[in-house]
């Protein structure tokens, strides 16, 4: 039957039942009683999960209602098979409903897979105190390595001499925050409350570090006058003539005079040469290579 004239029949049967035979309007009949009981159970159904979860709970699931309406689409179709020359028309609109159902029980579950796939990921716990004092323990002796391999090295205090000066106020900063960081420095874990207390102070002396030997690289010599910078070049050139030369007695002379020019400079000062490198240089001018 075409679905026009099924909607005309359903029309007719509602209101002039008296037309069709008995069997037809029982067909109708379990219709409405199976529609009115679903409805109902979903009412039901909706009652206890407000109940349970409030009014801002979970999302409500599409699942009980795909249940109930695959239900209804079959009881349609098995009545449509028995209700005589009507049939297909019924079963058609059986299947239509159904079909209607599982689109948007789709549309539902693709909503619901994107709103958990844009939710952004819980962030993990933070480590417990005592792993983190670890690990400043950690950052703290390369920072020291770094700092100390500097002060060691006079080529780097020449090449950069504001790191060794702490009138240049980054300088003075990483000096004030590594002190601070190396007062709190102990062998064994002392407790979440210290620990705490070393592990910002680590965090800021390697920022303080960071700070001060970027602002070095850009002064460089820039603070000099072309004097004391053609004083600074000449023992570049005398360190770097004492690294390469393959004769004892020209590496030790060439290591006296750098030595002998840094203090001067020292001395005036300059720059400002820390006593490590004052002591490499005093090794190498007595014939021992530094470190």
């Amino acid at each position: 039957m075409p679905f026009t004239a099924l909607v005309r029949y359903q029309g007719d049967v509602r209101h002039d039942p008296a037309r069709f035979r008995p069997r037809d309007l029982r067909a109708f009949e379990d219709g409405r009683r199976l529609r009115e009981e679903a409805a109902r159970r979903r009412r039901q159904r909706h009652r206890v999960r407000s109940h349970r979860s409030g009014p801002h709970g979970p999302p409500r699931r599409a699942a009980p209602l795909v249940h109930a309406t695959v239900i209804l689409a079959m009881v349609i179709v098995v009545s449509a098979a028995t209700a005589g020359p009507f049939s297909p028309g019924i079963g058609l609109v059986g299947i239509l409903f159904a079909l209607v159902a599982l689109n948007r029980v789709t549309a539902l579950r693709a909503v619901a897979a994107s709103a958990a796939a844009a939710a952004p990921p819980l962030p993990p716990p933070p480590p417990p105190s005592d792993q983190r004092w670890t690990r400043a323990r950690e950052r703290f002796g390369a920072l020291r390595g770094g700092y100390a391999a500097y002060e060691c090295d006079p080529m780097q205090v020449l090449r950069l001499p504001a790191l060794a000066d702490v009138s240049v106020p980054s300088t003075a900063r990483f000096v004030d925050a590594f002190a601070e960081a190396q007062a709190l420095d102990t062998d064994a874990f002392p407790g979440s409350e210290h620990a705490e207390r070393f592990v910002a102070a680590v965090d800021a002396a390697e920022r303080a570090w960071g700070a001060a030997r970027d602002a070095a690289e850009r002064i460089r010599h820039s603070t000099l006058s072309p004097g004391e910078r053609a004083r600074v070049d000449r023992v570049v050139k005398l360190l770097t003539t004492a690294r390469d030369s393959d004769s004892e007695p020209e590496r030790l002379a060439a290591y006296a005079l750098a030595r002998a020019e840094l203090r001067r400079l020292d001395q005036a000062g300059v720059l400002h040469v820390p006593l490590p490198a004052q002591a490499a240089l005093d090794e190498a001018a007595r014939g021992q290579l530094p470190s």
